[in-house]
């Protein structure tokens, strides 16, 4: 009970401790947030792939993005997520906070390797 306790006023500390943001801040972050994605995404496209926006806390500064087409079968997908698009995020929009990504791997290997050009590297 007593660690229960804790945890629950752990979690009311963190609440007190959040930024307020209004909805005009949140208007900018998101618009700033959609623009910035727009300016990435010709370069993903360019080697087959493409970059979608999955969800965004414009509170917290979480954001999640999701990689597909060629970026299935490409074994350098995760360094466009870590090295592009995680440090582009957080270099421009300075309340982003965290950056979770991840592929679309549901897509057919094939059909995602006969996307691939430019930078691609096939995975298999």
């Amino acid at each position: 009970m007593t660690e229960d306790l804790q945890a629950s006023n752990s979690a009311v500390e963190e609440l007190q401790d959040a930024p307020v943001v209004d909805e005009a801040e949140i208007e900018s972050r998101k618009k700033a947030l959609e623009e910035l994605i727009e300016m990435m995404r010709p370069s993903v496209r360019l080697d087959g792939g493409d970059l979608h926006l999955v969800s965004a806390d414009y509170v917290t500064g979480v954001v999640e993005i999701i990689l597909d087409g060629a970026c299935g079968s490409c074994a350098i997908a995760g360094v466009t997520l870590e090295g592009g698009v995680d440090r582009l995020l957080k270099e421009h929009l300075a309340w982003v906070t965290e950056v979770k990504g991840g592929v679309d791997e549901t897509v057919d290997p094939l059909e995602s390797a006969a996307q691939g050009r430019g930078a691609y590297v096939p995975r298999y």
